[in-house]
């Protein structure tokens, strides 16, 4: 076959790809479009005209009704931002130390360790004590504590990061000693760089967690001040769904009140996952090889 040929095949097959990957890239947003432009509708419109990429007319009723009490939102938003950069910071120190200790080919406990760390994934004390030992023993119930201490160590996180570490050279260890490196800076100085892809994967999934977290939220607090914005959130959207389904809504006794439905539904989504849409991009080229050596190795 002539160079000539196969010259003019890879530009084809370029295109194609291109197309194929633009396609694809399609799929990933218009769910996005869709959710901004019904959040952007009237009730009215969508329940007469169904769901549309473009609205008819721009209506920003369901995000004065989510906006009604700015305030709390706002409180509510930082309370999620301090315990996303705080607990991801600490929680992913935490991690990759356990997890280099596990990796250490001269750790003589690494495999029971290993073994214990796994069993928590499939053995667990239960709810109650749970709840006890974090409210009664710890007092944590009613801080800003309780929504980061419970999620440091993710045991899935932790054989995520063993098996990126498990793939450093003992070579490149034993230098590090040679030349007077402490443990420490074996750590911090080595091990930390080589391993930056899995460290951002997983600092990621960190992230995450902590941001779509509503649940330490719903069982530990009461003080408004420390509600995340994924529980207030929800309780707004709860609480719409009450007065629309209760005795004085049955009995006209809410009429003139507006309470929208399916466009503060989505105006809730843009809320709540619209930061993490702008934090994922700039990780997005270390997320691919970070996973897949971390979940291929150990």
């Amino acid at each position: 076959m002539s160079n000539s040929v196969i010259n003019r095949r890879i530009p084809v097959f370029r295109i194609f790809s291109h197309l194929t990957l633009f396609g694809f890239s399609l799929i990933c947003i218009l769910p996005l479009i869709l959710v901004v432009s019904v959040s952007l509708t009237s009730d009215e419109s969508i329940i007469t005209h169904g769901y549309s990429l473009i609205p008819e007319t721009i209506d920003f009723t369901a995000y004065k009704f989510v906006f009604a009490n700015p305030g709390q939102l706002l409180t509510s938003y930082g309370v999620t931002i301090f315990v996303c950069i705080v607990g991801t910071i600490l929680s992913i120190i935490i991690t990759t130390m356990l997890a280099y200790v596990m990796s250490r080919k001269d750790y003589p406990y690494a495999k029971k360790t290993s073994l214990y760390v796994f069993l928590t994934m499939l053995v667990s004390g239960g709810l109650v004590p749970w709840y006890i030992i974090i409210s009664r023993v710890l007092h944590m119930s009613d801080t800003i504590w309780v929504l980061i201490v419970p999620y440091l160590v993710m045991p899935m996180f932790v054989l995520i990061m063993k098996g990126y570490m498990s793939d450093i050279a003992p070579a490149i260890i034993e230098s590090g000693k040679l030349d007077g490196a402490s443990e420490y800076r074996i750590f911090f100085s080595i091990v930390v760089p080589i391993t930056l892809p899995g460290i951002v994967t997983v600092s990621l999934f960190i992230l995450l967690m902590y941001w779509n977290d509503y649940y330490l939220s719903l069982m530990f607090i009461q003080n408004s001040d420390y509600v995340s914005l994924q529980f207030l959130l929800w309780r707004i959207m709860s609480n719409a769904d009450y007065l629309r389904n209760s005795v004085a809504a049955s009995m006209g006794l809410l009429q003139g009140v507006t309470m929208p439905d399916q466009s503060a539904r989505m105006a809730i989504c843009v809320l709540a996952a619209g930061p993490m849409m702008f934090i994922f991009p700039f990780a997005n080229k270390y997320f691919i090889r970070g996973i897949t050596v971390g979940s291929v190795k150990g």
